[in-house]
């Protein structure tokens, strides 16, 4: 697509809009009606929200993880969903003219942005809590570790970001060429395979999230 002379990929904007119109849907039909007495979809709901919930506290701590805890459910939850949908629809498969579907963390793009959306956070958390004097940390407690605190600041989102895209073109591509070569049995242990691996990017990928957002509340104290 290009829209006012920017070249986008339509397939990515695409994939991702049904991805978040099928998040807020779900979310709203299973919240509509709370009850005091929880039926099975509704414990299902507290069940997934007090794990994501765990999350943010073992990694942030209960003090300071509230605040937190909408940012690294959305990551995780966000996610899960793109991922098992291009594993479960082989997207790949279906003719778009002019377009390859594909789950929206099989667009390196995609990827790209989450982590640096991470990395934006990380810093933002560190300068709410100490203000300018967070960046002393960068010299403490000795200044030549400042160019490995850089350093540090520039693996973190490339980590994130190659990690998800890599595992997840891959469970793609494996699932998509089983699925033409033999379309019946065969397709179904991998498909579960790569279920389980998508499962464990999302749950990685906002943990991690979490623990470098704890990294910059916690380790650049300054007495």
């Amino acid at each position: 697509w290009e829209i006012f002379g920017l070249h986008m990929n339509g397939e990515t904007i695409l994939t991702s809009l049904i991805v978040t119109v099928l998040i807020i849907s779900f979310c709203l039909l299973t919240i509509k009606n709370p009850k005091y007495i929880p039926g099975k979809i509704q414990n299902f709901i507290e069940y997934i929200y007090e794990a994501l919930e765990d999350i943010s506290n073992n990694q942030i701590g209960k003090k300071d993880s509230e605040k937190w805890v909408p940012y690294i459910s959305t990551l995780c939850i966000f996610i899960f969903v793109s991922n098992w949908i291009g594993i479960l629809i082989p997207l790949k498969l279906i003719p778009v003219q002019g377009v390859e579907l594909g789950s929206p963390t099989n667009d390196i793009n995609t990827t790209t942005a989450l982590a640096l959306l991470t990395s934006a956070s990380y810093f933002y958390a560190g300068l709410k809590k100490k203000g300018w004097r967070y960046y002393y940390g960068y010299f403490s407690p000795n200044p030549a570790i400042f160019p490995i605190k850089i350093l540090e600041d520039f693996t973190k989102p490339l980590s994130l970001n190659f990690r998800l895209f890599g595992n997840i073109l891959a469970d793609e591509l494996v699932v998509s060429v089983f699925c033409l070569l033999a379309p019946i049995l065969i397709p179904l242990p991998v498909t579960a395979l790569a279920l389980f691996a998508g499962s464990i990017q999302a749950l990685i990928f906002s943990t991690l999230s979490a623990a470098y957002i704890s990294e910059a509340i916690e380790n650049h104290k300054i007495d």
